[in-house]
């Protein structure tokens, strides 16, 4: 549904996306991290058609952005960092002024959009007078006033707290859920993303350098696990247990195990000394394999300059 190939974009002598490939299936969400400045926006202006690459190919429900723009946007939402709202006017006229300016004729669709974001009861208050959270949450209904068949978020959970975050993120799961919507998150706030997205794709040095799903990135970066255990307070033997660890203080260890298979025997083993009150994998998570793609990419990055 989307497809990149080889896309670079300078800006002047600055070079800010180098050949960067990517692919989206329709009805995912797909999570688009890397840190600041990584060119994560520039790419969503390009894939939007807001800017041209330089060179390289996109292919967008079969559109080239490049050149129709314009059935891109019909067919987008975008969420930007600046919500784009008219704060003197209310919640309910932001949603009818954008959905005369984007040609929406079902006059039902604002309020559906209200109630799903839980704004009916603030929609004759103005915009400038809502939260962070309403306001992110109005923006939302904004961008899905047309019904998109793809949504762009840059930052969607900037500025919110742990509840708003929570909030709009459990929105976005069911929008997606309900309606088969794509939707492309970028963000640098890895954990939060790590339960809504059902892949992933990490922008390092101006380029994507892995994409997958959790579960096939694991496999691929993550070659040995480690489990926390919790015991009664007492020092673990280092006899009692056939792997690695690391005693965090009486009763709290770190084991590291070669795979997630060795996890049933290492508890058989400790139970017989020891009981247990919860064991849990500590680098099984979205961070734990970022930090292995950037460490990896780094090196042959580093690897390459040299030759």
């Amino acid at each position: 549904m989307i497809k990149v190939t080889d896309v670079s974009k300078s800006f002047g002598s600055h070079s800010v996306l180098n050949g960067v490939n990517f692919k989206a299936e329709e009805g995912r969400i797909i999570g688009l991290l890397g840190p600041n400045g990584a060119g994560k926006t520039t790419f969503i202006r390009i894939l939007n058609g807001v800017i041209k690459p330089d060179s390289g190919e996109i292919s967008i429900f079969g559109h080239d952005p490049a050149s129709s723009g314009d059935e891109i946007r019909k067919l987008s939402g975008v969420v930007t960092e600046s919500a784009g709202l008219y704060h003197q006017l209310s919640g309910q006229e932001n949603l009818s002024f954008f959905a005369d300016l984007y040609g929406v004729k079902e006059k039902a669709r604002t309020g559906e959009l209200l109630e799903l974001f839980d704004l009916a009861e603030h929609k004759d208050k103005p915009a400038g007078t809502y939260s962070t959270g309403m306001k992110k949450r109005l923006a939302l209904a904004k961008a899905l006033l047309h019904k998109p068949k793809l949504l762009y978020l840059d930052e969607p959970t900037n500025g919110l707290d742990p509840d708003g975050i929570k909030m709009v993120l459990s929105y976005l799961k069911k929008y997606n859920k309900e309606t088969g919507t794509t939707i492309i998150i970028c963000s640098h706030v890895l954990h939060q993303l790590e339960p809504v997205c059902d892949s992933f794709a990490f922008l390092e040095n101006r380029t994507i350098v892995e994409q997958g799903t959790a579960l096939e990135l694991a496999g691929k970066y993550l070659n040995e696990i480690k489990v926390k255990v919790v015991t009664e307070p007492v020092m673990i033997q280092r006899d009692a247990a056939s792997f690695p660890f690391d005693q965090l203080k009486p009763g709290e260890a770190v084991f590291t195990l070669p795979s997630k298979e060795h996890i049933s025997g290492l508890l058989r083993e400790l139970l017989k000394k020891h009981s247990i009150y919860s064991a849990e994998m500590v680098n099984s998570g979205l961070e734990a394999i970022y930090f292995k793609v950037r460490e990896m990419h780094n090196e042959q990055h580093n690897h390459e300059g040299h030759h």
